[in-house]
């Protein structure tokens, strides 16, 4: 069994099973808070219902998190709530991956300063938002943009 060479991968975003899931938590919970006889059983299952339909839907409206534009310059695009943003490689001031605790563990993020408009901004990246290891992204958005 051969594997691609990670560097080929330009596009990282959330599992699309992970969002199908959610979606499908969020309907059935709908489903649940519609049936309950209990108001505050309502309420609450309503919220986690709005709440599990909202990341999916956000993680669909994302959908690539982060994505490699191949070309001269190569540039950076990341989607947000506000919708995509380009990066080039002089507007990327810094990428590296720390380890941030959560729940016991640390868990790898992948840090990105850039400059927005003149600002500094600070872009987190954890394992949801890639579907890939942050270390991984890291070595592939390394070789791309040292060219």
């Amino acid at each position: 069994m051969t594997t691609a060479d990670p560097s080929s991968r330009l596009a990282w975003s959330t599992p699309p099973a992970a969002l199908a899931v959610c979606g499908l938590g969020g309907v059935v919970l709908a489903g649940a808070a519609y049936l309950s006889n209990d108001n505050a059983a309502r309420l609450l299952i309503g919220l986690a219902a709005l709440g599990l339909l909202f990341l999916c839907f956000m993680g669909v409206r994302q959908r690539p998190r982060l994505e490699i534009e191949p070309g001269d310059p190569v540039h950076v695009v990341v989607r947000g709530m506000a919708g995509p943003q380009r990066y080039s490689p002089d507007r990327i001031l810094r990428v590296r991956v720390v380890g941030y605790r959560r729940l016991g563990r640390r868990m790898p993020m992948l840090e990105m300063d850039v400059d927005h408009h003149g600002e500094e901004k600070l872009i987190i990246f954890g394992r949801w938002d890639l579907g890939a290891h942050p270390e991984d992204v890291l070595e592939v958005l390394r070789i791309h943009l040292a060219r």
